[in-house]
């Protein structure tokens, strides 16, 4: 009959594989950053190509290009090694669709860079196709993060995405701000969405710096462009957001603007550099760490039976441990050679496993309660997103629409904005059905 050692070791097992799935699926983000870098850097490029009215920014646009396709196709052989290798990261269903979603999104990207290249589209209409591309690319971070059992990785994990997040917001920044000086006239709506991309992106850095450890918020604080805004990034900010509606607004700013957005985003990639290192030194310190322990219960498993009388010992000992009598097992508790741990007598053997027993469930307790705080926090944005998708199909509402009557619900009832999300959802058996659109 199988003891309970004999599931302990399984436990140890099944809890390496688990971490060797994350560190497969940590070189998977890497990747997929690299590309949204890129994609972000052709996307606001587009917008100026497309918004000018000449070719002026045709040559940088193609170069960059260039750059995109080759980080697409590092994350191409990313995947296709993971699936020649058969990876167990690419058994979960959810991590499958997005990767599949991904991949279609960037079979059209040729299509879409013939649109611009054409100048077949206007500037919105392209930032929106590039979005949907990298948000595709960014679900799949966010299915890690919220697979992780390991609060260390999940909270990089979860530092990753924000940080990746808020970044692709300082990106649309760059575009739309880019479109609307290299148009020349300031717009009303594209103002109010230039606000609710700054308002999103500063929520989701305040989540980054929530989650990120030392060595990484030491890099995002040695940044001069990170750890205070620019003042130029400031002055040009306030250029677009105070004109008057359908106001001049200075086409020379455009390169400027640019110039401003992508030195505080490429210090946000050299943060985003150091968070992808320290998922990778994580994912392999706790394989070892694991597999060190798994060590140890394998040699307690093929340890000498104790005799009939130590084994009636240990198991009233079973009863008598109190809470203080459960501190951690020191690491030479357990000799290297099993008949050592015979001489020893089988109280010690069986004393023993029954603290690794207590020493793994500890574990697990305490990684539960680590876990909480980035579970809570990956859910919030689960809801928030629900209640803006309700808000959208019942009231016919764009997501920056609904995002700013939801902010602006908060801020007159004075609730946090996950209150209101909850609210929100909580009405959703009560709402009529959404008529089809026409």
């Amino acid at each position: 009959m199988p003891s309970g050692l004999h599931f302990l070791v399984a436990a140890k097992q099944s809890e390496i594989a688990h971490l060797e799935q994350l560190a497969q699926t940590s070189a998977l983000v890497s990747a997929s950053a690299q590309l949204v870098h890129s994609l972000q850097r052709e996307r606001g490029l587009s917008n100026l190509f497309l918004a000018s009215g000449d070719d002026q920014w045709a040559t940088a646009l193609e170069k960059q290009t260039e750059d995109s396709v080759r980080s697409e196709a590092r994350l191409r052989i990313c995947l296709a090694e993971m699936v020649e290798a058969d990876e167990p990261v690419l058994h979960r269903p959810r991590v499958l669709n997005r990767i599949a979603l991904a991949l279609q999104g960037l079979d059209a990207l040729p299509f879409l860079r013939q649109d611009v290249s054409r100048k077949g589209l206007k500037p919105a209409g392209a930032t929106v196709a590039f979005i949907r591309l990298v948000d595709a690319l960014l679900s799949m971070v966010f299915e890690a993060a919220d697979a992780s059992a390991e609060p260390d990785i999940s909270n990089c994990l979860v530092a990753m995405f924000n940080l990746m997040q808020g970044k692709e917001l300082a990106g649309q920044e760059r575009a739309a701000g880019a479109a609307l000086f290299a148009s020349g006239k300031a717009d009303r709506n594209q103002q109010e969405h230039l606000i609710h991309l700054i308002e999103s992106q500063e929520r989701n850095f305040t989540v980054f710096l929530n989650f990120a450890d030392e060595a990484v918020l030491n890099v995002w604080a040695r940044s001069a462009s990170l750890a205070v805004m620019p003042q130029e990034l400031q002055r040009l900010r306030k250029a677009l957001l105070e004109s008057a509606d359908g106001g001049p607004l200075s086409t020379d700013c455009s390169q400027r603007w640019f110039d401003a957005c992508t030195d505080r985003i490429e210090a946000m990639k050299l943060v985003e550099d150091a968070l992808a290192s320290e998922l990778k030194i994580l994912c392999e310190k706790r394989i070892q760490i694991s597999k060190n322990e798994l060590a140890r219960f394998e040699l307690v498993a093929k340890a000498p039976l104790a005799s009939p009388a130590a084994q009636e010992q240990a198991a009233r000992h079973f009863f008598a441990q109190t809470s203080a009598s459960t501190a951690t097992l020191p690491a030479n508790r357990i000799s290297s050679d099993p008949e050592a741990g015979a001489s020893a007598g089988g109280t010690e053997l069986e004393k023993s496993i029954l603290d690794m027993v207590r020493d793994q469930a500890r574990q697990l307790q305490t990684m539960n309660e680590e876990l909480e705080a980035a579970r809570a926090s990956l859910n919030e944005r689960k809801v928030i997103e629900r209640a803006k998708g309700l808000l959208m199909a019942h009231r016919r509402l764009t997501e920056d629409e609904a995002h700013k009557t939801m902010r602006q619900m908060a801020m007159n009832q004075n609730r946090r904005l996950i209150d209101v999300a909850n609210a929100v959802l909580a009405m959703a058996d009560v709402l009529p059905t959404p008529a089809p659109s026409r």
